[in-house]
């Protein structure tokens, strides 16, 4: 029996695609009318900022920030990709070094070799799998890597989605020095995304009405709100300010010795999750429930746990002197509140 479950539906027309496990909420993308990460543009350098290391550059969807100077002229044309979406009044992050990514594979401009993804670790597997790479790429200058999905599919599928990731590279670095700004690649929407990037076995659901059947309005619904209930019986909150993202940690009704650790361990566990789903990154603190400070490796070693299943990259900071715990996450997603809105 399938665990996972896909649903591929809309909200008013924006295209929303939602994974559940075990009909809960792990994952939810909603599209946006901002430029998609991924997208590929053919910039023109502007002007470089003194002191931050960088350089504005002309897209046709407005300036993009590029954290380099070094070889770049104004009026030159560049190939950048966006990384994030930009935040509200500043300009979209782009990048110079392009990935052209599907569910199998990942052609590296940059990075020559062929590559197997660590979470391959099959010997059997890997050497078929670069087999298939060189009988597609051969002698290719582009690098690439096979992503972890290569488990699941079958040896013609992921040759074709190399030979197009390839292809699209090929067509897109000859179209460098063109005139002008341009944009040459869209990035993708919620629904390929969902295709791309949950290549984990799921029962796919694209009927007309499927968020709400399975469930997904009514979490989306509780995910605009600030309070949380864990498993512990505590609860905690969730609120994000203009500075950064406050965790509060509450015990709830229990009194006992160890509720402190409970409910910061149901919090640990359920944390990536939570920002995930809502959006959140920057600067996190963790105002954590009373517990004793022996136990504090104990909550460390669970959150380090639950981050490393995650996608996106969180930097773990530490303690405070006043015993809030600090993370730093990239903001990868709009804040769900916004895309609601």
């Amino acid at each position: 029996m399938i665990a996972n479950t896909i649903t591929l539906g809309d909200i008013d027309g924006v295209e929303v695609a939602a994974r559940l496990t075990g009909g809960r909420l792990e994952d939810l993308l909603i599209d946006t009318e901002l430029p998609h990460p991924g997208t590929i543009y053919r910039a023109i350098a502007d002007r470089p900022v003194k002191g931050q290391g960088g350089m504005f550059v002309r897209t046709p969807d407005g300036p993009a920030f590029l954290r380099q100077v070094k070889g770049l002229a104004p009026g030159q044309p560049i190939l950048v990709q966006v990384t994030g979406y930009a935040e509200p009044g500043k300009a979209l992050p782009v990048t110079t070094k392009l990935l052209f990514k599907s569910r199998y594979a990942i052609v590296t401009p940059d990075a020559p070799g062929l590559n197997v993804s660590r979470a391959i670790r099959d010997d059997t597997l890997r050497d078929a799998l670069l087999e298939i790479a060189h009988d597609v790429m051969g002698g290719a200058e582009p690098g690439l890597i096979l992503r972890s999905g290569c488990v699941e599919g079958d040896a013609e599928a992921i040759a074709e989605d190399i030979a197009a990731m390839r292809d699209l590279a090929v067509v897109v670095l000859a179209d460098a020095t063109g005139p002008g700004a341009d944009k040459l690649v869209d990035g993708d929407g919620p629904h390929a995304r969902a295709w791309r990037d949950w290549t984990d076995p799921a029962e796919v659901i694209t009927e007309p009405g499927c968020l709400a059947t399975f469930g997904v309005l009514d979490q989306i619904d509780l995910l605009q709100g600030p309070e949380v209930l864990l498993d512990s019986g505590g609860s905690c909150y969730i609120e994000p300010t203009r500075a950064l993202v406050a965790v509060d940690v509450n015990t709830g009704g229990d009194t006992g010795p160890a509720a402190g650790l409970k409910a910061n361990l149901a919090l640990a566990r359920d944390l990536p999750r939570q920002l995930r789903l809502r959006g959140l990154g920057g600067q996190i603190t963790l105002d954590v429930a009373p517990m004793p400070k022996k136990d504090r490796k104990t909550f460390e070693s669970t959150l380090r746990a639950a981050f490393r299943k995650d996608p996106v990259e969180t930097a773990l900071a530490g303690w405070s002197p006043l015993g809030h715990f600090e993370l730093q996450r990239k903001r990868d997603r709009l804040p769900l509140t916004d895309l609601l809105k």
